[in-house]
């Protein structure tokens, strides 16, 4: 009998894959440099960013069947080469002072290979923890975010001491080994394979799994009107939160006038919000429900974002945008386990990278929005009011949603034996 892989290893795998593909949250180290060494603009610098993200969700959404045709292990090589390359080929970009070489590089191979390393370990740990399935995917997610912290002091150390293009080359080839050994451990579970001692305590009634409403493919996913409230909901909550997370500096400056160097260093704290948000308010996630816990973000946000404008308060305006960025971090890590619920896990990975074009659309909404309504007033303020706003209609829809699940929950009761798609 070939011996069952430790499911909390392929959790640390998964760890290893999204700490290194988060650290595109840490670009910013590279931008002064990159303007100060050839005089480029920090818009076409940014771009670089920009185009990552894109490539992001585009991947995601193209790729996420291949992840599920050839499994999370070539999957995960596939995005080390990827990454690897990309931020490798970086370096050779900088060597030869060419912008559209570091667009390719960093913004096209490396965009792919943060798409395909984000799903690739996602849908393999939700098999592996029938029993906890937010906290699992909050742990992997839980990478991504925190990743940016780990990463940006190695990255300035490097700049600073072997230069630009040598610290690409230097992370390139540290990502593709970190990335490529842990995939070689990531593995799906035996079909109906169970935790130790959790089939027991099934059967004599001490715990309930509760079933997944449908098993669906992701082509069926993508005709059911659930597909499309999930993709809306992670839309608003990642647009408002985005555009929070791309003007928090200036934001803290014109609000409670924090000192630039203030508002820097709040910057960084929150970011470790954002990683404590997606471990927290997953596994929450597994006590009261995904769709209670998505409701609870909007509910929040409606009211912290109207009285953001408002708060004088230094304290004050900090805990309520750390509370933000709980619950921007939280959505990444909880929308997975909710497709699980709400479609099963048979193609998850290809359904979670059609719903992330919603992170693609949104990295490009909220920044622009935020920017042109501070452009237009003179403030950021406004562009808060119309975000409360928003997640009002965001509420609308996880209760709309709820309405959708109990119905499909009484046609699933009454023909336990047929697939539930609508």
């Amino acid at each position: 009998m070939e011996k069952t892989k430790n499911r909390w290893l392929i959790a640390l795998s998964a760890v290893g894959i999204h700490i290194s593909i988060g650290s595109v949250y840490a670009w910013s180290n590279f931008t002064d440099p990159l303007i100060n060494q050839f005089g480029w603009s920090a818009s076409q610098v940014q771009f670089t960013f920009s185009l990552a993200i894109l490539f992001l969700g585009l991947s995601a959404a193209f790729l996420g069947h291949f992840v599920e045709k050839y499994g999370p292990k070539k999957a995960g090589l596939l995005a080390a080469a990827f990454f690897g390359i990309g931020i490798f080929g970086s370096g050779f970009a900088v060597n030869m002072s060419s912008l559209p070489l570091l667009y390719i590089f960093y913004g096209v191979l490396g965009g792919i290979g943060l798409g395909v390393g984000y799903i690739a370990p996602v849908s393999t740990l939700v098999k592996w923890f029938p029993d906890r399935r937010g906290l699992a995917t909050g742990l992997a997610i839980m990478g991504f975010g925190f990743a940016a912290a780990i990463s940006s002091p190695i990255m300035d150390a490097l700049i600073k001491s072997v230069g630009t293009a040598n610290t690409f080359y230097i992370l390139g080839l540290s990502y593709f080994i970190i990335m490529a050994a842990s995939s070689l451990y990531l593995e799906k579970p035996a079909e109906g394979w169970m935790p130790e001692g959790f089939k027991q305590k099934i059967d004599s009634g001490k715990t309930t799994v509760k079933q997944d409403l449908a098993q669906l493919t992701a082509n069926e996913a993508v005709k059911t009107p659930r597909f499309y409230y999930l993709w809306l909901m992670l839309f608003i909550n990642v647009t408002c939160g985005i555009a929070i997370l791309s003007a928090a500096k200036p934001l803290a400056v014109e609000s409670v006038g924090l000192s630039t160097t203030e508002a820097a260093a709040l910057v960084g704290v929150l970011g470790i919000f954002n990683g404590l948000g997606r471990i927290g308010w997953a596994s929450i996630s597994d006590y009261i429900g995904r769709t209670n816990t998505y409701t609870t973000f909007f509910v929040l946000q409606i009211a912290l974002f109207a009285v953001l404008p408002n708060t004088s308060s230094v304290i004050l305006f900090q805990i309520f945008l750390a509370i933000v960025y709980t619950c921007y971090g939280g959505g990444f890590a909880s929308i997975p386990a909710y497709i699980g619920d709400l479609f099963g896990t048979k193609q998850l990975g290809a359904i979670h990278g059609y719903i992330l074009t919603a992170w693609a659309a949104a990295g490009l909404v909220g920044p622009m929005f935020a920017a042109w309504m501070k452009d237009t007033t003179g403030s950021y303020g406004a562009s808060l009011t119309f975000f409360s706003v928003l997640f009002v209609v965001a509420l609308a829809v996880s209760i709309v949603i709820r309405w959708d699940i109990k119905r499909l929950s009484k046609a699933k009761a009454s023909a336990p034996n047929h697939t539930i798609a609508g």
